[in-house]
């Protein structure tokens, strides 16, 4: 009859493996497995019980073949054959083989902590020599953070935003959450040869000059953008580019599925050929930088993400529908409020300040308001400032 056998994990320091004896466990096969055991280092290997009618290990790692010779020379096929069951060492072996969850570490399974995330030896030293966010580390950031100016906070301004954000002193704005709009009264279509394009980029990126400017040593860019897909701009990258080239640290990149699979209905190009096939997405990105350094300082009775929220957002792709109230803000482009809700708990403390230079209909500003924190709206209509006005301040 086959041995009974069986394994359970105990906690994160071994495996413990359990074979059932039926013919007892005599004196000469107890010593030549204390012989065997001396051969292994006690924290990978070891017999935690010897008994007449169980063998019980502890086992974190073994180098499976290594044992299997340690074993096989206690095997005497000829006792085996006559008493029936075969020899101890047989089912030892047999015992570990069968546990199916393991890693290799050279010669060894790993049957303990082998999914965890391995740590680096020496990292410190090694992101020294390497180069941490390498392409950022000479940057020219003052540390020196300056209040928000009294009387600015907590209102949308209606303007130009590379004026606006010139009134603002250095390092005064915590967040900057933003989805950029996709033209400045520019005539996209007129254009054949992409100068309109490039007109648009240099706009932005002037106002994003400025955005880094005001934002503090620490603080956080949002950018909620996706590719202009019919004219083949991938914009998240001409974003990200911008940014890590003016010695911002790339610290991250969130997937925004909004589940819109109304998409699957659109033209597919060059249908059934690879001649010319159109990509469609469901998705969109926010590219996430830091100024200066990765770590935010900021009060421990400010901070209002909870454990499970933390857990939830942090993990970058983020399931939420598209804004359903368009019409209702006469705003063709809005992302919805959960996506600001998500990104200003994650990034920010209560009562910093959140700033949105195409503020657009407010959806950044009455998030931000909502949370505790103090905001600036800023966009070039008057209509949207109006909107993003009367709802900001209107709540939810």
């Amino acid at each position: 009859m086959a041995a009974k056998v069986r394994t359970e994990e105990k906690g994160a320091s071994y495996r413990e493996v359990i074979i059932s004896l039926e013919s007892g466990l005599g004196a000469d096969e107890r010593s030549f497995l204390l012989d065997v055991e001396k051969r292994f280092p006690r924290t990978d290997f070891s017999f935690a019980e010897l008994g007449p009618e169980r063998i019980v290990i502890n086992l974190r790692s073994v180098a499976l073949d290594d044992l299997k010779a340690c074993l096989e020379q206690g095997d005497e096929p000829e006792k085996e054959e006559a008493a029936g069951p075969p020899a101890v060492g047989s089912k030892i072996i047999r015992a570990i083989e069968n546990i199916r969850s393991y890693g290799i570490q050279g010669k060894k399974r790993v049957y303990v902590g082998y999914n965890a995330e391995r740590k680096v030896k020496g990292r410190k030293q090694k992101e020294a020599t390497t180069g941490k966010h390498f392409y950022a580390t000479d940057n020219p950031f003052s540390k020196q953070n300056n209040d928000f100016p009294v009387g600015k906070a907590d209102k949308g301004v209606c303007g130009d935003a590379q004026d606006v954000l010139r009134s603002l002193p250095d390092n005064c704005v915590d967040l900057i959450l933003t989805s950029p709009p996709y033209n400045f009264g520019l005539d996209y279509e007129s254009s054949t040869d992409g100068i309109e394009w490039q007109r648009y980029f240099e706009k932005l990126f002037a106002v994003f000059e400025e955005c880094i400017r005001v934002l503090k040593y620490g603080g956080r860019i949002v950018v909620n953008v996706q590719p202009l897909f019919s004219s083949y701009i991938p914009s998240h990258h001409f974003v990200s580019n911008f940014f890590t080239s003016h010695k911002l640290i790339w610290k991250g990149e969130i997937l925004w599925e909004k589940n819109n699979y109304n998409c699957k209905y659109t033209a597919w190009g060059s249908w059934k050929s690879p001649s010319n096939p159109y990509l469609k997405y469901t998705w969109e990105f926010l590219e996430i930088f830091a100024k200066g350094s990765l770590r935010k300082q900021g009060r421990r009775e400010d901070i209002d993400i909870t454990a499970e929220e933390f857990k939830k957002w942090v993990v970058a792709k983020w399931s939420i529908a598209p804004e359903k109230d368009m019409n209702k803000y006469e705003h063709p482009a809005m992302f919805p409020e959960e996506l600001a809700y998500r990104a200003i708990k994650l990034f920010s403390f209560e009562n910093d300040v959140v700033l949105d230079p195409f503020n657009g209909a407010g959806t950044s500003t009455a998030v931000a308001r909502h949370l505790g924190r103090r905001f600036l709206g800023i966009d070039i209509s008057k209509d949207y400032c109006d909107t993003a006005r009367r709802r900001t301040h209107a709540g939810l």
